[in-house]
């Protein structure tokens, strides 16, 4: 299944000319965790680094949520799927647009308070989470923190924030910007729950989430996977351009071959 997606996924952004390759390639395995094996019925998802959509896309696709015909035209003329996550077309899971970077764990932080509210008013036995998908380089907008600072307030543990920790932004390493914005002890300040892993061993990935639940007190938790940026792709990891580079047809059938030989 895995080489499938990743093949899926790299046959998108070649085809329809998409830039941010490395951006997905960070945190699809995460992605594939997160919606596949963790999220319930009744649990949302935020993409706030809507720019790796094309990552959510794919996987959405492969869940039967999107037909293959909106997928092929994805970024062409009339398409229902746009650059970032358009909610509009599957409500039940995107629910907002994001990629305003910063925006989406104050709408999760929202989110997670209505649906303690409403389980509470219910009687329900167990509240809905919400996942809400970050980057490193995010992390920087003050806005990030401010909702860091609600929901530890206001004790959500409903909320499970997610960050990719690929070490870039657009222009530079994130380290070199304003240094490492995703410490577990900024977190912890700001009453979260933290874990720390590889974002690309699918067992430690599940383990992660295991861990984050296991906490018994009322903080949200956070889970900080340390990723690498164009992940799969010899040629692409690490490097800085492939946040908005888009493959040649030599690069393409490259990357393909590599994504083959990987043990994913």
């Amino acid at each position: 299944m895995y080489k499938a997606l990743y093949t899926k996924l790299i046959n998108l952004l070649y085809n329809s000319g998409s830039i941010h390759v490395g951006s997905c390639l960070s945190c699809f395995d995460i992605l594939i965790e997160t919606l596949f094996f963790q999220m319930k019925k009744e649990d949302r998802f935020i993409l706030s680094k809507g720019h790796a959509v094309p990552a959510l896309y794919v996987l959405l696709n492969h869940l039967k949520k999107l037909p293959d015909s909106d997928l092929r035209n994805y970024l062409k003329d009339d398409t229902k799927l746009t650059g970032h996550p358009a909610p509009n077309c599957f409500s039940e899971i995107l629910g907002f647009h994001s990629g305003s970077l910063g925006h989406g764990i104050s709408l999760s932080s929202g989110i997670a308070e209505a649906m303690k509210y409403e389980a509470m008013l219910r009687k329900q036995r167990k509240t809905p989470k919400i996942f809400c998908l970050i980057s490193d380089g995010e992390c920087n907008e003050g806005q990030v923190w401010e909702a860091a600072q609600y929901a530890g307030k206001r004790n959500l543990d409903n909320l499970i924030v997610l960050v990719d920790k690929n070490g870039f932004q657009a222009f530079d390493k994130t380290i070199n910007v304003l240094g490492d914005p995703t410490k577990k002890k900024r977190w912890e300040a700001f009453n979260f729950n933290v874990v720390e892993t590889e974002g690309h061993n699918r067992t430690k990935i599940k383990k992660a989430f295991e861990k984050a639940y296991s906490f018994k007190n009322k903080k949200p938790r956070v889970i900080i996977f340390n990723t690498i940026k164009g992940r799969g792709v010899s040629f692409m990891e690490n490097k800085l351009e492939w946040h908005y580079k888009k493959m040649t047809e030599v690069e393409y059938k490259k990357a393909l071959e590599e994504i083959n030989k990987n043990e994913n």
